[in-house]
């Protein structure tokens, strides 16, 4: 897995010391020192003499304990094991990787992943669990399914060492020992009843089924949000421009909607840009404490990591670096979301920003553009109109990354509109 899998290998190294046994551990952790994928290597015999390797060669594991499935299932670690060999226990929580960085589009491959860890132990058992959502639910948090594996293949009696020396080894690390040992048992609880576990860490709420919104429940909802966001002249304007579109598009198009529903969808998505008062908004509501609430429990405090236009520090690449705020900025948050009236007005602070100025000209240059095309809209060319209304969508991110997609997504709105004209 990640970095964490290192404790992992000193806990195990440490409990076969404190039984008098011998061990050894190789931490592989390639290029990465930090944050990257870790394999550790964990011998254990009856004596010290008995080790004569601190590398696991190909096929000779016993067990593997998975922490990070997209780190289990690379080859550096399906060569470690071997039919009729190993037995596995994964975490099969799906984390994005840096691959979603480059691509937004990114997405992980559960299913290749888990049939290629299920072949590479073929004959033994291979057991998935969905520890690091588990973690999050009982402990509060993610870091806890580490923990939380190693006492599940224990339970399992894949781990040759005793539950006392292993808790032995937790207290002598002395990094959140109650917190770890209580990881521990709950890995060792779901081994034995893992359907009684997965109901513990389900929030008992009613579960609501949304029916898929029809057109004019999609428009209705953004309605609703509009109106929150500014005020209900705003959503008026963004209820026009869609009622146009879908005016021309049934008499064109042969009483299509497809454009209609690019249109509500993504120009939607330029009018409610996640600007300053959005934020302070989306913070004060209530719904995110409500939301914190919910996941943790006991004495906990909130820090902001921020970086406000117009104080923030620059780095040497002149790019905004966050700092970190204690809980008091939720009253700045609540005075900011009672001004967001001033938005856009020659009042507004914000909107001097080159980032401001651009994202908030984009609605216009949206509506603008297709308001000049909808003349053009024939049955032959929907499907490049729907394209075009749909360029928003490749526009993603904050700040410079945003502008990165942005000066993307132009050039493919301009290939759109060249394959238009010809």
């Amino acid at each position: 897995g990640g970095t964490g899998v290192v404790t992992i290998g000193q806990i195990v190294a440490m409990a076969a010391h404190v039984e008098g046994k011998g061990c050894s551990v190789l931490d592989m952790s390639g290029l990465a020192q930090k944050g990257g994928p870790v394999l550790s290597h964990v011998r254990i015999a009856n004596q010290q003499e008995d080790l004569h390797s601190t590398h696991i060669s190909t096929g000779a594991a016993n067990l593997v304990i998975g922490c990070d499935l997209a780190v289990t299932a690379s080859l550096e670690a399906l060569t470690r094991m071997g039919d009729g060999r190993t037995r596995a226990a994964i975490n099969s929580t799906a984390v994005p990787t840096a691959a979603f960085v480059g691509n937004p589009d990114w997405q992980f491959p559960e299913a290749s992943a888990i049939e290629a860890v299920r072949a590479a132990c073929s004959g033994m058992p291979v057991d998935f669990v969905d520890a690091g959502r588990i973690a999050t639910a009982l402990m509060g948090d993610a870091i806890a399914a580490n923990m939380f594996m190693l006492g599940y293949a224990w339970q399992k009696g894949w781990v040759p060492l005793s539950d006392e020396a292993l808790l032995k080894a937790i207290e002598l690390n002395g990094v959140s020992v109650a917190f770890n040992q209580q990881a521990f048992g709950w890995g060792r609880v779901a081994a034995h009843d893992l359907a009684k576990v997965e109901q513990l860490a389900t929030p008992a709420h009613p579960i609501v089924l949304h029916r898929k919104l029809s057109l004019d429940g999609v428009i209705a909802q953004r309605v609703a949000f509009l109106t929150d966001y500014q005020d209900a002249a705003y959503a008026g304007k963004y209820r026009a421009f869609v009622d146009e579109v879908r005016s021309v598009e049934a008499t064109r198009a042969d009483g299509s909607t497809r454009l209609t529903e690019a249109v509500a969808r993504h120009y939607f998505k330029l009018l409610a840009g996640k600007d300053e008062y959005e934020v302070a908004r989306l913070h004060s509501n209530g719904d995110f404490l409500a939301r914190i609430a919910d996941i943790f429990e006991g004495n906990y405090q909130l820090r902001y990591n921020l970086a406000p236009p117009l104080f923030a520090r620059t780095g040497s690449d002149g790019l905004p670096l966050k700092s970190e705020y204690g809980s008091w900025v939720r009253h700045a948050f609540w005075l900011l979301a009672k001004l967001r009236f001033l938005r856009g007005t020659i009042f507004d602070i914000f909107a001097y920003t080159e980032e401001r100025k651009t994202e908030r000209a984009l609605a216009g240059e949206y509506r603008t553009l297709l308001t000049s095309l909808l003349p053009k809209l024939t049955e032959a060319n929907l499907s490049t109109l729907v394209a075009i209304a749909s360029i928003p969508d490749d526009i993603r991110g904050y700040g410079h990354v945003r502008l990165r997609h942005l000066t993307a997504a132009r050039e493919k709105e301009q290939r759109l509109l060249a394959a238009l004209d010809g």
